[in-house]
């Protein structure tokens, strides 16, 4: 690949990360939780940007990321407040910033009426003053238009940038001495060394020099490197944290000192003896100036001119040396604070990995998995003591194929916060189609879920939040109506829960209408007109093909699909999806998902002559009960009496077609399971083999989909095994026995 190609891919990816932390800052602000390190990162994400694009002449891009830099800066500097209706413009410039970077990523049309429309809603709230201040920024400033080779080139237009300094007639009372060696990473990160030298020239007077001593040949010149080197002496009365926030944004990426610099011209009484004389053996030149630093640092100035107490304070013998030790100790920790501080906010070093060598990874620990259950499987068949070596061995080997199979998911897991971030678009989005005031609430966004999940997602949850917004959400003059405030909340939540993702969708719409629901159905002719059904099965109508309560077709719904594909999508990642619903409060639909599609941990065992697999999530218990406890009810069918409790049972091997139904069920193990709901079912199967980790192979591209079947697996004897999905195969049978359409769950 062209070196330039490289760089313009991982410029993009940047921007992933980058506009993230916009959308991250922007949702934080208009929750009314913003602080300025919000509105900084806000600030720093849309600079990169710009910065980047700049390189790539991406000049769309630039044009209107420097409008949005620009009014970002006005917010921050204190000049504009972040109202709430300035709030939905930034919302509004991220979508179309993310749109535009997407469009020069892939050669797309950049949309620049939308640009124009939001650049004009931005200069109205900036002002004809913030206006004519970023022109004059910008025509002061013509080295921010040069790449940064050219800005490296000309020190000399460095130095006249520096010569805008604080004009004010007032005597500084510090001189700090900074020296500044930026790394390549600076530049990669969109900061500019000029740009920072020039903040600080804003804050009083300034000596430069730059020393590019180490600049090579033109033809040994590396275009990202950092060659140049600046001493600066500022002549200040702002404190040193207003030093050290204008590198703020550089720590990590550059060399820094900043300390107080010794004024030798000071009127001190040192005795008669002189400067080194009176130093002698009691204080070094360093600590002078540290001295020196830290009276300057506790003595108030009122109208630039020091009192006359403190003039006779200047003038006192330094003759306690314990005490200057102390002092010289005390302002080498504010030396050392710049220093301290860029270490502690260093972010932890990462490697950008293509996600295909991160799956070609996975696919090799999965076959390890199988390699080491077949040499198990070997060792037991081989009739070798479990307390040889080689049996100890083996689960040496066994123990450390976990560890390293633990690790390698770990890579691939991430947070949903990205995918809850690409959400609040879509709220926003469909609350403007149907004309509805939303806000978007999230919780766990730092639940870590495989990458190929969260990819899947993506799809089925955009179809989630629209329909919790069109349908579940009521318009802003029935919720006053209804004693409710006019704005409507959509949330979003996820947590671990036993081995397993659960995601929750909710709204505090009016509920599902069960008797409209159950009505159009039957007028649809999806159930007969006199099913009886319960209210979660009417519930459940939602996801039938072709259903749909909308009363006419509209951008957003109306056409009978969106909910069943969103049930489809989630069984395929070996989910299932609930729906919990009260009238008048709203709806909940929750998402439960397998943490990878890679391996897992299941129990073998034995059905018929077959061998199948269950996922040990879905079994709480098991069970070994007495004939007595085994019962056949009229209407329910197979029944075990578990603990005061009928529930019901199912023959794994007859619902397979392993076999007939089995009439003596004595000598069978069953599985107790339980779904989201709270009903369980046990399942009857011949015997448990083992325990096992299990490496999950897909059916749907080499065979298709089997009701009640997740996946397959390999075995350490070479053999093919099922893996069962436990809820798709309870739903897909009635407690009569009688099989039905096994999407849904439905009992006539």
């Amino acid at each position: 690949m062209d070196p330039m190609e490289e760089i313009r891919e991982t410029f993009f990816l940047e921007c992933e990360e980058l506009l993230e932390a916009l959308e991250s800052g922007l949702l934080t602000l208009s929750e009314g939780e913003g602080d300025d390190e919000t509105i900084n990162a806000m600030f720093r994400a849309v600079h990169s940007v710009k910065g980047g694009a700049g390189a790539f002449a991406l000049d769309d891009l630039v044009r209107f990321a420097h409008k949005f830099e620009t009014t970002l800066d006005e917010v921050r500097a204190g000049r504009l407040e972040a109202t709430e209706d300035l709030v939905k413009v930034f919302l509004r410039s991220a979508d179309l910033l993310t749109d535009l970077v997407a469009a020069a990523r892939d050669g797309g049309e950049a949309d620049n009426e939308t640009a124009d429309t939001l650049i004009a809603e931005m200069k109205a709230f900036v002002g004809e003053d913030g206006d004519d201040a970023d022109a004059a920024s910008a025509d002061a400033s013509p080295q921010e238009e040069l790449t940064e080779e050219e800005a490296n080139f000309n020190p000399a237009m460095i130095s006249l940038d520096l010569n805008i300094a604080d004009a004010s007639d007032e005597p500084s009372n510090t001189t700090y001495l900074i020296q500044f060696a930026p790394k390549t990473d600076l530049y990669l990160n969109g900061n500019e060394a000029g740009l920072l030298i020039r903040a600080l020239s804003e804050l009083g007077e300034l000596e430069v020099s730059c020393d590019y001593s180490a600049l090579p040949s033109l033809d040994q010149l590396d275009p990202e490197g950092a060659y140049m080197k600046w001493s600066i002496e500022l002549t200040t009365d702002a404190d040193l944290s207003d030093i050290q926030e204008i590198f703020e944004f550089a720590e990590g990426d550059c060399e820094l000192e900043i300390e107080p610099k010794l004024d030798l011209d000071l009127d001190l009484d040192l005795g008669g003896g002189g400067v080194q004389e009176d130093l002698g053996n009691e204080q070094s030149l360093e600590g002078l100036n540290d001295e020196a630093a830290q009276a300057d640092a506790d003595t108030p100035v009122v109208g630039g001119e020091p009192s006359a107490e403190e003039k006779k304070s200047e003038a006192a013998p330094v003759d306690e040396p314990s005490s200057s030790g102390e002092q010289a100790d005390e302002a080498k920790d504010v030396k050392k604070a710049p220093a301290a501080k860029a270490a502690a906010a260093a972010p932890k070093a990462t490697v950008r990995v293509e996600l295909d060598r991160v799956d070609r990874l996975i696919n090799l620990v999965g076959e390890l998995v199988i390699n080491q259950a077949m040499l198990s499987q070997s060792v037991t068949e081989a009739g070798i003591a479990p307390s040889s070596s080689a049996a100890t061995g083996l689960d040496e080997l066994k123990q450390l194929t976990r560890e390293i199979q633990e690790s390698v998911m770990a890579i691939r897991a991430q947070p949903v916060k990205s995918l809850f971030q690409r959400m609040s678009r879509i709220v926003r989005e469909a609350a403007a189609a149907t004309d509805k005031s939303v806000r978007l609430k999230t919780e766990g966004e730092a639940t870590e879920v495989d990458k190929t999940v969260i990819e899947r997602l993506a799809d089925p949850l955009t179809h989630m939040i629209r329909n919790a917004v069109d349908h579940g959400l009521e318009s802003s003059e029935e919720r006053i109506e209804n004693g409710k405030s006019p704005e409507g909340v959509v949330r979003m939540s996820a947590a671990h829960r036993s081995g397993r993702v659960v995601i929750d969708v909710s709204d505090d719409g009016g509920g599902i209408n069960r008797k409209r629901v159950k009505q159009i159905a039957i007028d649809k002719g999806l159930i007969p007109e006199d099913a009886k059904l319960s209210n979660s099965e009417i519930d459940n109508l939602l996801f039938m093909p072709g259903f749909s309560t909308a009363k006419e077709v509209s951008n957003l719904s109306g056409r009978g699909v969106g909910m069943d594909v969103v049930k489809r999508a989630i069984q395929a990642l070996g989910g299932r999806i609930t729906i919990a619903s009260t009238p008048g409060e709203g709806t909940t639909f929750s998402i439960s998902l397998p943490l990878t599609l890679a391996i897992l941990d299941g129990m073998v065992l034995q059905v018929a002559d077959q061998t199948v697999v269950v996922p040990l999530t879905s079994i709480v218990e098991t069970l070994k009960p007495s004939t007595s406890d085994i019962h056949t009810l009229a209407d329910s069918g197979n029944m075990v009496f578990v603990r005061g409790e009928f529930v019901p049972m199912i023959d794994v091997g007859a619902q397979l077609a392993y076999r007939d139904e089995l009439t003596d069920f004595s000598s069978c193990v069953f599985l107790l399971t339980e779904k989201d709901d709270g009903s369980r079912t046990a399942l009857a199967v011949d015997a448990i083999q083992d325990q096992r980790q299990v490496v999950i192979k897909g059916l749907e591209d080499n065979y298709g989909s089997v009701p009640g079947v997740a996946a397959a697996t390999i075995l350490g004897d070479g053999r093919i095994a099922l893996i069962l999905d436990t809820d798709r195969l309870v739903s897909a049978t009635s407690q009569g026995g009688a099989s039905i359409d096994p999407d849904y769950a439905l009992v006539g």
